[in-house]
């Protein structure tokens, strides 16, 4: 079996690139780009780390430091001294300082040396009895700090030092920064910016289920003398036979949500921006506040504070009112002028800072809720502010421009990273900025489908058109100037960014110094898919046939090469088993390539060499790609492929292709061990038999396609033979690979003979690699390399083989074993992913499934198997029905899919929108506009039938899974689904927010949904998600350790 160290989350991201802290700007934390060192290991990938991590047996760490060493890099071994004063340097022991602030006593702080001032700022803007400060300095003897200093780096601090906290004049930046923290602080114990997925706000609902009784110590709180008792049992519908499934129990309301009102309206003046006049007063912007208590009043933001002045709703008077509490904060001032204002407040503050961190700090990539409560929508003014101004570039953060996103992702990258503290800083960094481009990323994405983004070619067909927004470069997933023509069109279009994502994800993770890839999100919104990417500073002024100096524009016809990209690619070749290949391009010359074709190399203006256009990074799976004249082999046959697949874009996952090498690899060792055993047998003719039988047995198992040495050696003297032969080809294949001439041609041929079996590119190594361009449109290969190109061919039908006689039956087994347990649809993708099978052999693993003897053990798994066919069949065609809705129609459209798609009622009807609202005259005029080619109320026809009757043709064609239901009643009773089941994971799969009620399915008389159940859409976001990899390797590690019982 395949190595279970993959089965593991995503790793954890640094816990301080999460903590809220403003992380100094990344052109901030390098100045100048620092060179890389040699010595750093970079190998593997970001998802499966099998390829960077182990291989079974003994012989895996031996055979890493083998790859690691041929890829030009050295391993460090985490138990090196090195990394043992490593890990001392970042425990360096904290100090304590005094704070002395304005208005309250003076307060002791723990911080540590490798802390900016600005961790200081975050935290007393966090604080209690300080959180109402933003615009000030901290002094030390007299002298403000620098915020991006690190505290070691400062002259005189040290255990005991007094800094002072300065208030500051306010500039209108800092105004605004205030208003903004002072709004967060009201709102911060209400979770409206969390269920419409704003912010990075998430739901949290630790202190509901620990009923707020955990102190600082962690223990529960003592009532009078007595432990308060809990009621600890389940609820009834959790419970084994339970047949209610309510909804609302998925979401406690939290007593606490209902937060103490403070203020009854906090928002801009209509009198904004002050007259020039006023400016020479020190005017900055003016605020308009009605209490508590219904007082109406205007407040003036000036240089030196908050005051109240003279002006109402309808008269300009910004003289100070008499009196006009002037006061550096804005919570002062309210403070003096509502009572209410002040007790509410206070509670709200002890409320906040008793709340768990993980409560309090945004998330780092925005979650988004499936289902919220009925929310009053209250008068914000930030949020409305925010709305109209669109905050292109978080101007409040970086005054004046527009962040160069490409630049921060790339300087992030060139952060040196010789030791841990250097690898920690700069990992931080990158999560930082790539969650940043993420959220920005997506915001713009919604903005271009939304129709609220001008495009850079406003001329051409909607489908066609591209968009420039806050420095990100947008493009929607048509097939434009018929790219994927001979790739399946628009279908092959809608895949490629996915897959370019995947190759941008696997790059990333090799991490190579000098070769670029580009920040790259896919956002799927309203049935419209949008790839967001960073600028390549230059693009825009040349035409791509200039910039191309690596790759290909046109799919193999005219392919240029350059020694450069080279040299960086190959360094990535190794451990993503890319083999370097020669193609012929149009004028007959071969051209030498260390990538697919269509990987194209682009120097910019700032001299790093970029790469993109990732989508074929890793090889075809020949079981969605018939080709003429190619046989597949039995295996595959038996299971009905090869199949015709709707694009040309199938690859096989980087997860499989490290699975496979793997299983070469042990099949390799075991081919050698075996024919080493057998000449030594021919020396030693006593103790042969056994020593024959033992390993023939082996390598028969081995080359049936089952790695199951485990059977095989059941008995002591047989593993010690076998171990003593796999070192003995170790050994071997060490002094081979090291070429001093000492090996006997007999064991050469060993070596030889098994590396020819596994299909080795190498001779005297095992060494086993891909071209992604076999069997590519239109790309030729030169004649000299018929034979290379064969062995090529064979790999890859070996590959598709061993996904379905390994890797399915593997999954099933693990789920047997309970090594794996999906619990719904993402689970069990993902699981399938981990084991390199991608989601359109969904239909296969049902049918496995279905016929394994052990199936009443994993009817659980059946069940959500169908369920996932069920909801991406209905995706499918959720994605094509949404293109023709136009926004107003959308909460109708939505809720009449969802009415066909899970109703009893038979025939639900749509609620058009009211005639009065759409003017006959701009349909006309827009209808070249609308980006789907649908008619805009083509929807409302749709009936039950009609789609659960394309559902079940939408799951033969694509997931080749013969379903047999003509409606939810049938599908739940025949396959034991759950209504409640596929509405969350069909609204979870496309971005649909539900209002939070029960919901009756089996009503007959009245659909289930109406317009007014449908809160939101939200988009549907894939990006790379950075992690560190020391604690991701530690990790790994201790899982290995823990699973091998040490």
């Amino acid at each position: 079996m395949v190595i279970k160290a993959d089965e593991m989350p995503p790793a954890a991201a640094p816990a301080t690139a999460q903590s809220g802290e403003e992380q100094p700007e990344p052109g901030h934390l390098s100045s100048k780009r620092q060179p890389q060192p040699e010595s750093e290991p970079r190998s593997g990938s970001s998802e499966h780390p099998s390829g960077m991590a182990l291989m079974n047996g003994d012989g895996s760490y031996e055979h890493l430091k083998e790859e690691s060493r041929q890829n030009g890099h050295e391993e460090v071994d985490p138990g090196d001294d090195a990394n043992d004063q490593e890990v001392i340097v970042i425990q360096d022991t904290g100090f304590t300082v005094k704070i002395y602030a304005p208005g309250i006593e003076p307060f002791s702080l723990q911080v540590s040396p490798q802390e900016m001032v600005q961790e200081i700022h975050q935290v007393l803007m966090d604080r209690e009895d300080t959180c109402h400060r933003t615009c000030f300095s901290l002094q030390l003897d007299g002298n403000v700090l620098d915020n991006f200093a690190e505290l070691k780096t400062i002259e005189g601090l040290q255990e005991g030092s007094v800094l002072k906290v300065v208030e500051e004049p306010y500039t209108v930046r800092e105004a605004r920064i205030h208003v903004r923290h002072i709004r967060d602080l009201l709102k911060s114990l209400d979770p409206s910016d969390a269920f419409n997925g704003v912010d990075c706000n998430s739901l949290s609902f630790l202190s509901v289920f620990t009923e707020g009784d955990l102190g600082d110590s962690g223990k529960r709180k003592k009532k009078g003398t007595e432990m308060e008792q809990i009621d600890c049992t389940p609820p009834e519908h959790i419970l084994p036979g339970g047949k209610e499934r309510p909804l609302c129990g998925l979401q406690p309301q939290n007593r606490d949500w209902k937060p103490l009102q403070c203020l009854k309206v906090l928002t801009m003046s209509g009198w904004n921006p002050p007259p020039g006049n006023r400016k020479m007063h020190g005017d900055l912007m003016y605020l308009y506040i009605i209490t508590v208590e219904d007082r109406h009043v205007s407040i003036t933001a000036s240089t030196r504070g908050f005051y109240l002045n003279q002006s109402t709703a309808y008269n300009f008077n910004p003289k100070p009112a008499n009196p006009s509490f002037l006061s550096h904060s804005l919570v002062e001032l309210l403070n003096q002028i509502s009572p209410t204002f002040k007790r509410n407040f206070s509670a709200l503050q002890k409320k906040r800072v008793q709340r768990h961190p993980f409560e309090r700090i945004a998330t780092p990539f925005q979650v988004y809720s499936w289902t919220a409560p009925q929310a009053e929508h209250a008068m914000d003014c930030v949020r409305a502010e925010d709305a109209y101004t669109s905050r292109l570039g978080y101007e409040e953060h970086i005054p004046g421009q527009t962040r160069d996103w490409n630049e921060e992702l790339q300087t992030t990258r060139e952060l040196p990273r010789k030791n841990l503290p250097e690898r920690l800083l700069r990992e931080r960094a990158i999560f930082k900025v790539h969650s940043d481009f993420t959220a920005a990323a997506t915001r713009g994405a919604m903005a271009v489908i939304d129709g609220n983004v001008m495009a850079i070619n406003p001329s051409e067909e909607t489908k066609m058109q591209m968009f420039i927004w806050n420095n990100i470069f947008f493009s929607l997933g048509f097939d434009v100037r018929d790219h994927y023509k001979d790739f399946g069109g628009d279908v092959a279009a809608y895949v490629a960014p996915t897959n370019d994502l995947n190759g941008v994800r696997t790059y990333n993770a090799v991490d190579v110094e000098g070769l670029y890839t580009l920040g790259t999100v896919v956002v799927d919104y309203r049935g419209y898919r949008v790839t967001a990417q960073s600028i390549i500073p230059g693009i825009l002024e040349r035409e791509q046939e200039q910039s191309v100096i690596y790759g290909s524009i046109d799919f193999g016809k005219t392919v240029v090469s350059h020694p450069k990209y080279l040299e960086l690619l190959e360094k990535t070749s190794r451990p993503l088993k890319i083999q370097k290949h020669k193609v012929l391009n149009d004028k007959n010359e071969e051209v030498e390539l260390c990538s697919s074709v269509e990987c194209k190399g682009i120097i910019g203006n700032d001299g790093r060499h970029y790469i993109l256009d990732l989508l074929r990074t890793f090889p075809p799976d020949l079981n969605f790609l018939p080709v003429e004249g190619e046989e597949m082999p039995e295996e595959c046959k038996k299971m009905g492929f090869p199949k015709q697949h709707r694009h040309k874009l199938c690859c096989l996952r980087q997860e499989l292709v490290d699975a496979f090498v793997e299983h070469r690899y042990l099949l390799f060792m075991k081919l050698a061990a075996l024919q080493l055993m057998q000449q030594k047998a021919h020396k030693q003719e006593n103790s042969g038999v056994l020593e024959n039988g033992a390993s023939a047995e082996n390598g028969a198992s081995a080359e049936n396609g089952t790695v199951g040495s485990e059977k095989s050696e059941s008995d002591d003297g047989k593993i010690e033979e076998n171990v003593a032969g796999l070192d003995q080809v170790k050994e071997l294949a060490e002094t081979i690979a090291s070429d001093d001439g000492t090996v006997d041609p007999k064991s050469r041929e060993v070596i030889q003979n098994a590396c020819k079996a596994v299909g080795s590119i190498s001779d005297t190594s095992f060494d086993i690699r891909f071209n992604p361009d076999i069997f590519s449109p239109g790309v030729r290969f030169p004649e000299s390399s018929k034979e290379e190109m064969q062995d090529q061919k064979q790999l890859l039908k070996d590959a598709a083989a061993f996904l379905l006689s390994c890797q399915i039956p593997g999954l099933v087994k693990d789920c047997l074993e309970h090594t794996v347990l999906p619990m719904d649809g993402a689970t069990l993708a993902e699981a399938m992913h981990q084991r390199g099978i991608n989601m359109r052999y969904l239909g296969k693993v049902v049918d496995f499934l279905a016929k394994t003897p052990a199936r009443p053990q994993l009817e659980h798994v059946y069940k959500i198997g169908i369920s996932e066919l069920i909801t991406r069949s209905a995706k499918h065609i959720f994605k094509t029905y949404l293109q023709g809705v136009e926004l107003s129609g959308l909460s109708a459209a939505i809720s009449h899919f969802l009415n066909c798609f899970l109703s009893s009622f038979l025939n639900p009807v749509a609620h058009l929108p009211a005639d009065e609202l759409v003017s006959k005259k701009k349909n006309k005029k827009r209808k070249n506009r609308n980006l789907g080619n649908a008619d805009n109320t083509a929807w409302a026809s749709m009936t039950p039938q009609e789609l659960w009757k394309n559902i079940c043709s939408e799951a033969k064609n694509y997931f080749d899974f013969h379903l047999e239901c003509e409606n939810v009643d049938q599908a739940a009773e025949v396959c034991n689904l759950q209504k409640i089941t596929l509405l969350r994971e069909i609204s979870l799969k496309t971005g649909i927010q539900i209002l939070l009620k029960e919901y009756n399915f089996d009503n007959r008389h009245k659909p289930t949904f109406t317009e007014e159940d449908i809160l939101n859409i939200f988009p549907v976001v894939k990006h790379v998600n950075p992690k560190a990899s020391d604690a991701f390797h530690f990790f790994q590690s201790g899982q290995a350790k823990v699973q091998q019982g040490t």
